[in-house]
């Protein structure tokens, strides 16, 4: 499948009015009768991000014909869910940066960020029963509790230089995936889609977090501080080996891959560049590039399940911009 006139600006102004509806519901749900509660959840909230998954959401609904309110209702509770995780993700990781400024735990200390992303969780579930829909409850309390196991599969694989490829997309699977799969998943299931249909823009929505995944893993060794958001390196500083690294210490040289294994396991960029210059020589980059790109090429082709329509085309364009981007 091929892309129509459809760029990536356009399938963000397609989607531009149902996003402005999703904004105006996350600011009526954030509000709590705590101080602290409304403060971290707006300064999260506010530092924007691409929205993707909550735009997912709207865009299978969309293509599937569905226009009832609940599609924005539903996608305010992917985005509180999706925040939760990095308000937690940031205090495990230690993390100083995210979005181009201080993460809520650097502002406002650990104790605060962990429980207001309980908080955030917990809303996004008093949301979701609001709609009455068991089959709602089911995809988003299985996308939550994988996205937790992915979690802890994340922290038992940190610091281990020794992880199999395997284990690691288990890993996207679980903890980035999972969710861009529910949210596709929500699009069909409030559109009364057939299962077949329900599958097929699940799988759509899998194959496309992975994707995004192994650019974001890829970026870290490519991009730059301003355009990402976030400290260069802090993949390796966190200690986690992700799949530039895998295949690097896969094609090195055994004073290369020595070296990687190191860093890895203690957590160590003061040779930042020096392992950037072996990621790139190995073509450890064109190499994750190429499995992102193969993943957006199976998004595209679940696709074909969807009747033709600018939704459909829009959803198409995003898989190619997954792979395209530079932050």
């Amino acid at each position: 499948m091929t892309a129509s006139n459809t760029s990536p600006a356009s399938y963000r102004s397609l989607a531009a009015a149902d996003m402005a509806e999703v904004d105006q519901v996350i600011h009526r749900r954030l509000a709590s009768k705590v101080a602290l509660v409304n403060q971290i959840s707006h300064y999260i909230v506010s530092a924007g991000g691409k929205r993707v998954r909550p735009m997912l959401l709207l865009l299978v609904a969309r293509a599937l014909g569905h226009e009832s309110s609940q599609r924005h209702e539903l996608a305010a509770v992917v985005e509180f869910i999706h925040t939760a995780t990095l308000l937690h993700d940031d205090v495990v990781d230690e993390s100083d940066l995210r979005r181009g400024r201080k993460t809520a735990n650097a502002m406002f200390g650990n104790a605060a960020s962990v429980l207001v992303g309980d908080f955030l969780y917990s809303r996004a579930f008093q949301m979701m029963v609001s709609t009455n829909r068991l089959r709602v409850m089911e995809v988003l309390a299985e996308a939550t509790n994988v996205i937790a196991e992915g979690e802890v599969l994340q922290l038992m694989n940190m610091h281990d230089p020794d992880i199999s490829v395997e284990d690691y997309l288990r890993v996207i699977e679980y903890k980035t995936a999972k969710l861009f799969e529910a949210s596709a998943r929500l699009g069909a299931v409030i559109a009364d889609a057939p299962p077949e249909v329900e599958e097929a823009c699940a799988a759509y929505g899998r194959a496309l977090g992975t994707a995004f995944q192994l650019i974001d893993d890829l970026l870290d060794y490519e991009g730059s501080t301003e355009a990402l958001g976030k400290n260069i390196g802090d993949d390796l500083r966190e200690g986690k080996p992700t799949l530039p690294l895998l295949v690097a210490m896969q094609r090195g040289t055994p004073e290369q891959t020595a070296l990687i294994r190191e860093a890895i396991v203690n957590g160590e960029v003061e040779r930042m560049a020096q392992i950037v210059e072996i990621v790139k020589a190995t073509g450890a980059l064109d190499a994750t590039r190429e499995a992102a790109q193969a993943q957006a090429e199976q998004a595209q082709r679940c696709l074909d399940a969807l009747p033709e329509s600018v939704y459909r085309e829009a959803l198409l364009q995003l898989s190619f911009d997954s792979i395209g981007r530079s932050s």
